[in-house]
């Protein structure tokens, strides 16, 4: 009978067998248009001095992925250094690695068969009725001592836990992806912090010299008035500008600490317990140029991309483990021990006892439960491929945005250098031609007006190129490997 019913179950579990190998799906890579370059990288670009970055090919001693190196700014890279160290959103970001390796082992662990020990005592005493006599039938308590060895195993006939453990890796892979790519944004937002506060310097380097040459415009004017050589309406307006440049730069100055705040959140530190050097970012600063490469590198450089791709694996996993909850289990268990009345002859030959047991068991009615939970993780598959595609499509635009802006800022700045040029041409001639007499204040005035706003504009164009050289290499994803 027993060999007529293995038989018969035979070929059902080979059949079952064979069903679960394909429980988890292929997964295809998602469909993408990939360019086969980058339109706005059709020309090199390059530093003012000729050179081009070196793409992740460090000096001795320098670690992978160090770009801020590349500006060569001391400050710069003692910054990052210690917002790597303190802040407080990358230490979220690692716990969740933590976390996310931590659920993995467990998932690890049902590979391996569960072992369990106890010992413990009883003192009872049953009542009349469970013996089969009347109520008032007497009895005597007694004491039972035992001592237990117990092992567990799951046989993962239909692959449930091997892809459970392939979705708990994914997971784990997709969080240090995600910690890398918080790290990225925390150096990107370090680097585009200090050059803003870099630029806010050179601003207010560029108000300091206007208000001594406003100081010194009413200083001559006052002078020729009291001389009776102008009329008060001159000095009237000298006195204007004066408290006109003065107001913008105490404006400028809460700019300044606001950007000086946010440096001190970014490295970790309260706003109180933290002060920035005054550090203009000058016009020989000069600016790395960043090769955007090919497209389909940026798929393998950029960390969220790369956690979208484990997200896709791990949802495609779980489809697995859903599948596999319509096949039969089988858990085998197992106890050694010994029972005995006596503490004394508890560990005796005679008190031994021992169980062996199996149990195969599997779904007949659940309600659907099995198939939406099927259908639910095939949608969450299709989350996960919509937002990797989202992703990819982001990073190329982000890549577009930075590259173009560049491009745009350079043709900006050759265009405000000369500007500058010829402002400070023209002013100097005014000066020149007021003192003569042969102009007005309002011409010397609107000269001076003009040379200050260009001058604010250079040095607005040269902190957005830096800002916007930060960002390229942060849409490219950091240091790479060529």
């Amino acid at each position: 009978m027993t060999r007529t019913i293995t038989r018969r179950v035979a070929p059902l579990l080979a059949a079952l067998l064979l069903v679960a190998c394909s429980s988890v799906p292929e997964l295809k890579a998602p469909a993408l248009d990939m360019p086969s370059s980058f339109k706005e990288s059709s020309e090199p670009l390059q530093a003012a001095d000729g050179t081009r970055w070196k793409v992740a090919q460090p000096a001795e001693g320098q670690a992978r992925g160090e770009w801020w190196l590349a500006f060569n700014d001391a400050n710069l890279t003692a910054l990052i250094k210690e917002a790597t160290e303190a802040n407080a959103s990358l230490a979220v970001a690692a716990a969740r690695v933590k976390q996310a390796r931590a659920l993995a082992g467990l998932a690890e662990a049902d590979r391996s068969p569960q072992v369990g020990a106890g010992m413990g005592a009883q003192r009872s005493r049953t009542s009349g009725v469970s013996r089969g006599l009347a109520d008032d039938a007497p009895g005597a308590p007694g004491n039972v001592y035992q001592a237990r060895l117990t092992a567990s195993y799951e046989l993962d006939l239909f692959g449930r836990v091997a892809a459970s453990v392939s979705a708990s890796r994914a997971d784990a892979q997709a969080s240090e992806a995600t910690y890398k790519s918080v790290l990225l944004a925390l150096q990107a937002d370090v680097a585009q912090t200090y050059f803003k506060l870099r630029e806010t310097d050179a601003e207010l380097a560029t108000l300091a010299r206007t208000v001594d040459l406003r100081t010194q415009s009413v200083k001559v004017n006052q002078s020729r008035y009291d001389n009776g050589d102008i009329g008060e309406f001159d000095l009237a307006r000298a006195r204007t500008e004066l408290s006109t440049v003065k107001a913008e730069a105490i404006g400028l100055q809460r700019q300044r600490v606001q950007y000086e705040h946010a440096l001190a959140v970014l490295l970790g530190k309260p706003a109180a317990m933290f002060s920035a050097d005054v550090n203009p970012l000058v016009e020989s600063a000069l600016l790395p140029a960043i090769p955007a490469g090919l497209p389909s590198a940026l798929l393998e450089r950029r960390p969220d991309i790369t956690a979208a791709q484990r997200a896709m694996i791990a949802a495609n996993a779980r489809i697995g483990v859903a599948k596999t909850a319509m096949y039969p289990s089988l858990s085998l268990t197992g106890g050694l021990g010994a029972e005995s009345g006596s503490g004394g002859n508890l560990f005796s030959w005679s008190a031994r006892s021992w169980v062996l047991g199996a149990l195969l068991s599997m779904p007949i009615i659940d309600g659907g439960r099995n198939k939406a939970n099927i259908a639910r993780s095939e949608a969450v598959l299709e989350e996960s491929v919509a937002t990797y595609r989202q992703n990819v499509l982001v990073a190329f635009a982000e890549v577009e945005d930075n590259l173009a802006g560049l491009r745009i800022l350079a043709g900006q700045t050759e265009q405000t250098d000369a500007a500058v040029v010829s402002a400070r041409r023209s002013a100097d001639l005014a000066q020149k031609l007021y003192q003569a007499g042969r102009s007005s204040y309002l011409d010397l005035l609107d000269s001076q007006r003009n040379l200050a706003a260009v001058e604010r504009n250079a040095v607005k164009l040269r902190g957005d190129r830096a800002v916007t050289t930060v960002a390229l290499i942060r849409s490219l994803g950091g240091g790479w490997q060529q």
